[in-house]
C-alpha cells in the first residue's frame, strides 16, 4: 500500500468496471508523472461529463439535451426501434450503418444474481412508446448472454400481444472464423439462423 493521495487514486481507480489493481496502480503512476495541465485537463473532462450529460427523455441514450440527437433527427425510419441493453450498444449499431430506425436503451439487462429485474429497467417507457401504432416493428439487440436471453424472451412474450412484430439480431460465425475452433452453442445458433440463397 502506497502512502495517502496516491493510494486513494489507486482505490478510486480500481473501483471503476475492468479496472483491476495492477492496471489502477499503473493509471495512477501514470498520472503522477504526467504533466499537470493534461492531469487539470483530465479533471475537467470528468467534471464537465458529469455536469452536462444526461439521458435523452425519449430513448435513454446519453445526450447532451432533452432529446437525442437520433431521436431529433426527422430522417429517421418512426416504424422500427431497435433495442439495446446500454448507450454504447447505440453505437456499435450505427457504426454498421445498416440501422435507420430509433433505439431504446433499457439501462440493462434482467439479472436476478445481481438485483436487476424488469422493473429496474425501461421496459415501461418502451411499451408506453408503442401505444399510438406508429412502431411496427422492435428488434431485441441484446447481449448474447444468459442475461440478454433471458431479457429478449421476457421482453418478447410482451410486446408480441401488442401486435407489433418483434425480431433478434442473428447470433452465429463469426466473419473469419474457423468451424473446428466454434463452440457448440454459437454453431447451433448459426444452423438455427441460417439464410437460404436465391439466384
Amino acid at each position: 500500500m502506497y502512502e495517502g493521495p496516491i493510494q486513494d487514486l489507486i482505490d478510486a481507480l480500481g473501483r471503476l468496471p475492468g479496472i483491476g489493481p495492477k492496471s489502477a496502480q499503473r493509471i495512477a503512476f501514470h498520472l503522477l508523472d504526467a504533466p499537470a495541465e493534461d492531469v487539470e485537463q483530465l479533471a475537467a473532462a470528468l467534471l464537465e461529463m458529469k455536469s452536462k450529460a444526461k439521458f435523452c427523455d425519449v430513448c435513454f441514450n446519453v445526450s447532451e439535451d432533452e432529446r437525442c440527437r437520433i431521436c431529433r433527427d426527422p430522417r429517421r425510419d418512426q416504424s422500427s426501434i431497435c433495442v439495446v441493453e446500454e448507450s454504447k450498444d447505440v453505437m456499435a449499431v450505427e457504426r454498421t450503418r445498416e440501422f435507420r430506425g430509433l433505439y431504446h436503451v433499457l439501462g440493462g439487462s434482467i439479472s436476478p444474481i445481481d438485483g436487476r429485474g424488469p422493473a429496474d429497467l425501461h421496459i415501461r417507457e418502451l411499451c408506453m412508446r408503442l401505444g399510438d401504432g406508429t412502431v411496427e416493428e422492435v428488434i431485441l439487440a441484446t447481449d448474447p448472454n444468459v442475461e440478454g436471453e433471458a431479457t429478449a424472451a421476457y421482453l418478447s412474450r410482451l410486446l408480441l400481444p401488442m401486435g407489433v412484430k418483434v425480431s433478434r439480431l442473428a447470433s452465429g460465425l463469426p466473419v473469419g472464423g474457423d468451424l473446428e475452433y466454434a463452440d457448440e452453442v454459437t454453431l447451433g445458433r448459426a444452423l438455427d439462423g441460417r439464410r437460404f440463397l436465391t439466384v
